[in-house]
Order: structure tokens, then C-alpha cells, then sequence
């Protein structure tokens, strides 16, 4: 059973005792406690609420409307939805905020309330603390009965983002439907399975090989879109005759891509060709997070453009974005931030950007993968004791390698020429996660030990 409440909201395993897993308790307390921060910063009285198709999603959904309406909140349930999709309907409906139940790609046993700000971007750092500090304190008032709020759903949100999609300048929905693809999916049993099947059909694409698009929750396999979790889409491919394969996670906000021959497209090269297709139309600046390829910069510098990086965390990668002013940007797991749309990960217009790139460079999926620069990374972690002090080893790995490029925004990452470490303490247990890159999997991973044994010399140093 756990329980993790953090800045970005709060997620656990269903079933078990409250306050050490995601009980009802534990919903209604923190929906509490988002309504009022809602309530008391924006003066808006309407949050926009949807959900993965999770088991456990209707439960909790019920119990989060019921509990906003106590607080004379009205609701608007999109119900079965996606992470873009929320976050577009909350301006689009004038909320003042909203709540996705989504644990991403976390197991079936897991919900999360993953929290927006009226603006549909997931809330700072900042506003986070205050909603866990009304949490901790139970500092909520709930209404009178004459002042409770109102609750009616919305049906249509799904079909609005992908008409936003296909209405932007960079889709070209003929140049798809010329190509004639055939597509496999992998859906996952959530609401990708409907969001991406209609949006293939808004595009022109008529040959769909559906796998695992019931929205029912049960996820037939793990639902993190890993090569090694892609085993079923890879064997229809091999076999088949498909130009490529699509995969999601369960609340749509992360795009794997399948190659023609069953081979994996590489999720770090997910955002580096869409960033291609977008700077070969409009010169501009890209971010990722520092855990994110190299291959980004590449293509970025290559097309006049600059790169920034930003500390990990999508609110931290749309915080550069803006600042930057970047036309493209995401994270290295296949999440693609496209301002245009909106400021948020976004597989399904991921999933058009990409198919009219692939349709515009008349290539197939492994010809245009190999037009990129080829980056491999190894992500690795140390288990410590719970007496080591983490930011005095991080410390000195910074004094080690001080004559190198480094970041300290978020952990430590040392630049070697075009390779790269990334050393991150994890904030729930004693762990330093490193990653490594170079332009082979050997050389990364004999780059990742090296820093490796440098973190255990220091540490007996100190013993």
C-alpha cells in the first residue's frame, strides 16, 4: 500500500488504511483542500473534472464531485477523457481549475488527482505546498445547503481537442490521407482507445489494427510505453504489413512509435522528430528536461534554433518554455509540449505532427529514425544508506568534474563533449538516479559506471 502526496497532487494504491494508501478518506481530504486553494485564489467557483478508464476511476471520481459540490463548487465531469483534453477544456470553460484522476502509466492498483490551474496547466511548485498545507490542516469550510454547487457533464470535450488539432497549420490532414497508412495500436485499455482510433479517422487513416482499446482498465500488460512493455504491437507489426505502430499511456500525454519492422522508434526520438517537422517550417528555440537525448540540441542548432534545458517535471519544462520562448518542447518519455495547442503534454497532437512528418519526407519509420543523430541512454541508480548525505555527494561530484560544463538546476549533470551524465536525488528514498549518454550503449554505460564508482569512493571516504 502507499501513499505519496506531492506538489503536482496526490496518488496511491487503492484498498488499506487511510492516510497509507488513496482511500476514500484520503480523496475527499485532498479534493477538499485543491476546492478551497480554487475557491480562495481565483474567486471561480467551477473545476473541470475527467478521468482514465482505471477500475477505480468512477469511485473516485464520485467522491471527488461530491466533495467539490459540498464546497458550493460546480462541476463539469468530461468523464472518460485524457490529460490534453482536460487541460484544454479548463480555459475553454472558463474554470477556475481542474482535476485529472489519472496515475499515468502507473499499475491498475494505482489513481492519482493530478492537479490544474485555470489556465489548464498543471499547478507550481508553489501553489502545491499551499494545497497540501489546507490539506494538513483540514483548513475547509464546506457550504450550506442552499449554497451547494451544481453537477452536469460534458460529452463533447474529446471531439473539440481533436478539431483543435486538425485546424492547426502544421497538420496537414491530405498529405495523411494521401499516404494511405497502415496503422497498429496499442491503447492500452484506457481512454486511448477512444481518442486515438477517432482521431486516426479524423485524419484520413482507414487501416487501424486495434489492440487493447476497451476502455475498461484492465491493462493487459505494464502500461509504461517501454520497449520491453511492447512486445504484443511489435509482433503484429513483424508480421504484418504496417507503416508503423502507435502507443499511448493510459491518460494519453506520452507517444511510443513502432517501427515498420516491429523495431522500437526510441521514445527520446518521439519529441526529436516531431521538433524537426515543427523547425523545418518555423525557425525557433526547443526544451526538454536534462534527463532528456542530446539528439534535441542537434536538430534544434541545426535548424537555427537554440536549446534550453530545463529541471525535470513538465511544470518545469513549460516554465523554460515560456521563458525561452520555445515553438516545441517536452520530455524525453515521448511527451510533446506544443504551444500552439496548449501548454501541456499532448500525445494525440504528437501523434498528427508526426504522421504529416512522416508523410511530407516520403520515408519510411527506420529511414527517418536513422536521419537523426543516433544517442543511447543508460539509467542506472545507487541505493544508499539512509545516513549518507546526498547533497554532500553531490557536492563533491561537482568539485570532481569542475572543470567540465555543469547544470546544478536540478541535481548535478556534467557535460563530456556530446556525452553527458545526470546525477538526481530521489526525494522519497535514499537514491541517486544517474543517466548517461553517449553515442553507444557501451560507451554509456561504461561512462554511467565510471561516475558510479566515483560515488562509492567518495562515500567510503566519508565512512
Amino acid at each position: 500500500m502507499a501513499l505519496i502526496k506531492s506538489i503536482s497532487g496526490i496518488r496511491g494504491t487503492i484498498g488499506g488504511q487511510a492516510g497509507e494508501a488513496l482511500t476514500p478518506v484520503d480523496v475527499v481530504k485532498f479534493a477538499a483542500a485543491f476546492g478551497t486553494w480554487v475557491l480562495k485564489t481565483t474567486g471561480n467557483n467551477t473545476i473541470v473534472v475527467g478521468r482514465d478508464a482505471r477500475i477505480s476511476g468512477e469511485m473516485v471520481n464520485k467522491l471527488v464531485c461530491a466533495t467539490l459540490q459540498g464546497l458550493g463548487i460546480n462541476i463539469i465531469d468530461v468523464g472518460l477523457s485524457t490529460t490534453p483534453t482536460v487541460e484544454m477544456a479548463v480555459p475553454d470553460m472558463n474554470a477556475g481549475g481542474g482535476i485529472i484522476l489519472t496515475a499515468s502509466h502507473n499499475p491498475k492498483q494505482w489513481n492519482a488527482l493530478k492537479l490544474l490551474n485555470q489556465k489548464g496547466e498543471f499547478i507550481s511548485d508553489e501553489e502545491g505546498k499551499l494545497v497540501l498545507e489546507i490539506a494538513e490542516k483540514e483548513a475547509f469550510e464546506f457550504a450550506q445547503v442552499t449554497e451547494l454547487g451544481s453537477y452536469k457533464t460534458d460529452c463533447t470535450t474529446m471531439g473539440k481537442h481533436i478539431e483543435a488539432i486538425l485546424e492547426l497549420p502544421l497538420v496537414d490532414v491530405e498529405a495523411i490521407r494521401e499516404k494511405n497508412f497502415s496503422i497498429a495500436i496499442d491503447c492500452v485499455n484506457s481512454t486511448g482507445g477512444i481518442a486515438v482510433p477517432m482521431l486516426l479517422e479524423a485524419l484520413g487513416v482507414k487501416t487501424v489494427e486495434k489492440l487493447f482499446c476497451e476502455a475498461d482498465g484492465n491493462f493487459p500488460h505494464n502500461p509504461e510505453p517501454l520497449p520491453e512493455n511492447l512486445r504484443e504491437i511489435a509482433k503484429v507489426i513483424e508480421k504484418g504489413k504496417f507503416d508503423l505502430g502507435i502507443v499511448v499511456d493510459p491518460d494519453v500525454d506520452r507517444l511510443a512509435l513502432v517501427n515498420e519492422d516491429g523495431s522500437m522508434f526510441g521514445e527520446e526520438y518521439t519529441l526529436v522528430a516531431v521538433a524537426d517537422y515543427v523547425l523545418k517550417n518555423q525557425v525557433g528555440n526547443t526544451v526538454s528536461n536534462l534527463s532528456s537525448t542530446r539528439a534535441l540540441r542537434d536538430v534544434t542548432e541545426k535548424a537555427g534554433g537554440a536549446y534550453y534545458a530545463a529541471a525535470v517535471g513538465e511544470v518545469n519544462v513549460v516554465n523554460m518554455m515560456k521563458a525561452e520562448n520555445a515553438i516545441i518542447g517536452g520530455e524525453g518519455n515521448g511527451g510533446i509540449i506544443y504551444p500552439e495547442l496548449h501548454y501541456g503534454r499532448d500525445a494525440l497532437v504528437g501523434i498528427a505532427l508526426f504522421l504529416t512528418h512522416l508523410a511530407k519526407s516520403g520515408m519510411s519509420m527506420t529511414r527517418l529514425r536513422a536521419s537523426y543523430p543516433s544517442y543511447y541512454i543508460s539509467k542506472n541508480k545507487i541505493e544508499l544508506t539512509p545516513e549518507v548525505n546526498v547533497d554532500e555527494v553531490l557536492r563533491q561530484m561537482q568539485e570532481r568534474y569542475a572543470k567540465q560544463p555543469i547544470n546544478t538546476i536540478d541535481g548535478v549533470k556534467i557535460e563530456f563533449d556530446k556525452e553527458w551524465v545526470h546525477l538526481r536525488k530521489s526525494n522519497t528514498e535514499p537514491i541517486i538516479r544517474i543517466y548517461a549518454e553517449s553515442d553507444s550503449n557501451a560507451t554509456a554505460e561504461h561512462l554511467a559506471n565510471k561516475i558510479i564508482a566515483d560515488i562509492k569512493e567518495i562515500i567510503s571516504a566519508k565512512a
